[in-house]
């Protein structure tokens, strides 16, 4: 098939529950578009909602915080907090272990972008660091 061939919009309306915890608005991907190394997805957090703790094994990740506001907490032991408004992006390496919370008591919404065909590639849940985070926070 020429490359010409290949050229696909992506609708809105499309969602998929991701092993992070979250349910994502499909962006172009793997899954749908055929991508290969790079995806991008829409991810809604409603207020009170964080990301099982994880990294990207081999894959990084840029986020765009298209409105709202969300605390993103990471490193080996989460010992790290940085908040990220809207029109800021975070970077985040391949293999640091991250969770983005929405602390801020309204919704926001990202973009997000990984170096690899699908979000899903290469995720390792990290447990123990969930129940470390959770303390944290209080609950």
């Amino acid at each position: 098939m020429a490359e010409t061939e290949r050229v696909q919009v992506v609708s809105p309306g499309r969602t998929y529950v991701g092993r992070q915890g979250f349910t994502y608005g499909a962006g172009a991907s793997a899954e749908t578009v055929g991508a290969a190394h790079v995806c991008m997805n829409v991810l809604p957090m409603p207020p009170g909602i964080r990301a099982k703790v994880h990294y990207h094994e081999g894959i990084e990740t840029i986020a765009y915080m298209l409105e709202g506001s969300c605390a993103v907490h990471y490193g080996e032991r989460l010992e790290h907090r940085v908040e990220v408004r809207q029109g800021e992006q975070i970077f985040i390496p391949a293999d640091v272990p991250h969770a983005p919370s929405n602390e801020s008591g309204a919704p926001c919404t990202w973009i997000v972008v990984h170096s690899s065909g699908s979000d899903q590639d290469g995720i390792v849940l990290l447990p123990e660091l969930d129940r470390l985070l959770a303390e944290r926070l209080g609950g």
